[in-house]
């Protein structure tokens, strides 16, 4: 049996190891005890976020769970020896290494995840640094306070005798500007508080739509059999705390309810089942536009389309307006991304479908196949300029093609040399 078929056994096996109940890990992983049982059983593949999900349940990384120990250790070995940039003349004895040095293999592996997860973690609060309105405008805040404060304390310290009335004013104003920069700061604390989870702390509208997305795994199935309208939806998520963050995220379910219409998901299912995940084909089958396709594939869970996939939409001026992560595929949640994404070199060509191959550009080099289009968002008319859109579905790949093209999430962020697209130096300086 291969080592991909025994993904359910090697659940069992870590559940038994914890003591769960079949019916806990069932409860924790948001599906049925008796679905997990044919999991269990080696009856249903898995794959996607709901391994993921049971992953996490159960403290271990995925690939764990798919490959079993030894592979895992051995793939984050090479990966470790490949990040290293360094010329490595024993790959070829990984597997050695790690049968006659068991613990010290399992001490490289464990470092180096743990040093890609802080690297990720420079990267997001570096994007968050940049680009976050509120966080600006919080330290505008707190910076303009502390330098009212500061020439009133000059003008105190180094004016002789005052008045009593221009005196007492200036303290005045030195109470209430204090006032302001304690609470400012207090702001500032708690908005940066990543332990903070209260609905209050995102501010962000489009931060609060993708919240409420990612909450409901990106599938909306009352949504698709008319049991629910994107107005319903809408007003009963928790998630959405603001008007325009529930104005973003009705714009984007009424939009997903189009396209469910056009592609509905029964029909869609048996399609990819019998004939596999072909764009083309799939518009001719359903006479759908090629957009509606790449949208609809987008959002489907990973056991309908039998893989994990991302998606991104974005308008003319390159803002993103969508956009659904995948893993090893870095996207920004503000603004700055790579110009060298197939999404951007759709919009050059409205209407003609694009399909790059790339690898993403990180501390480990995955590839995907990236499928873009463009489109007019509004229908043609002779009194205004066409106003576009353009939608990426991204796939994982299990190799990366030598002649992929390579892409970054942001340059404040993409470790690539020599690009021609660079707009600002990285902040992964060499040997970070």
């Amino acid at each position: 049996m291969g080592r991909d078929t025994l993904t359910g056994s090697r659940i069992r096996e870590r559940r038994l190891i914890l003591g769960i109940r079949q019916a806990e890990l069932a409860r924790k992983a948001g599906i049925s005890a008796s679905y997990l049982n044919l999991i269990e059983h080696n009856r249903r593949r898995i794959g996607g976020k709901l391994l993921v999900d049971l992953a996490q349940v159960l403290g271990v990384e995925p690939s764990m769970l798919t490959e079993g120990a030894e592979a895992a250790l051995i793939a984050s070995l090479r990966e470790a020896a490949a990040d290293s940039g360094l010329p490595v003349a024993e790959l070829d004895r990984t597997d050695e290494f790690a049968g006659r040095f068991p613990g010290w293999a399992e001490v490289l592996a464990t470092n180096h995840q743990r040093i890609a997860r802080l690297e990720r973690t420079v990267e997001t609060l570096s994007d968050r640094l940049t680009h976050d309105p509120h966080l600006a405008a919080s330290l505008h805040e707190v910076l303009s306070t502390a330098a009212a404060i500061r020439s009133t304390a000059s003008i105190l310290a180094e004016t002789g005798e005052l008045e009593p009335e221009w005196r007492d004013r200036f303290h005045k104003n030195l109470n209430e500007d204090s006032l302001r920069l304690a609470e400012g700061s207090r702001a500032l604390v708690s908005f940066l508080d990543e332990s903070d989870s209260s609905a209050e702390r995102r501010g962000v509208p489009q931060e609060e739509a993708e919240e409420f997305f990612l909450a409901n795994g990106y599938h909306f199935a009352d949504l698709e059999t008319g049991q629910a309208t994107p107005k319903s939806l809408v007003a009963s998520a928790p998630q959405l705390i603001s008007d325009a963050s529930r104005m973003i995220a009705r714009s984007a379910l009424e939009q997903y309810q189009g396209d469910a219409a056009l592609m509905p998901l029964a029909a869609l299912q048996e399609v990819i089942t019998s004939e596999g995940i072909d764009p083309a084909r799939l518009a001719t089958h359903f006479a759908a536009p090629l957009p509606v396709v790449l949208r609809r594939l987008g959002v489907l869970p990973a056991d309908i389309l039998g893989q994990d996939a991302g998606l991104v939409i974005c308008d003319a001026s390159g803002s993103v307006l969508f956009r659904k992560p995948v893993t090893g595929f870095a996207l920004p949640r503000f603004g700055a991304s790579c110009p060298l994404w197939p999404i951007y070199t759709a919009l050059l060509r409205p209407g003609v479908p694009l399909h790059r191959s790339v690898v993403q550009q990180g501390r480990s080099a995955l590839g995907f196949d990236c499928l873009a289009v463009a489109w007019d968002h509004e229908p043609p008319a002779f009194d205004r300029d066409p106003l576009y859109h353009a939608v990426m579905l991204i796939l994982p790949r299990r190799e990366v093609p030598e002649d992929a093209q390579p892409v970054g999430a942001s340059c404040r962020i993409c470790p690539r040399r020599a690009c021609p697209a660079r707009r600002e130096p990285s902040i992964l300086k060499e040997e970070f």
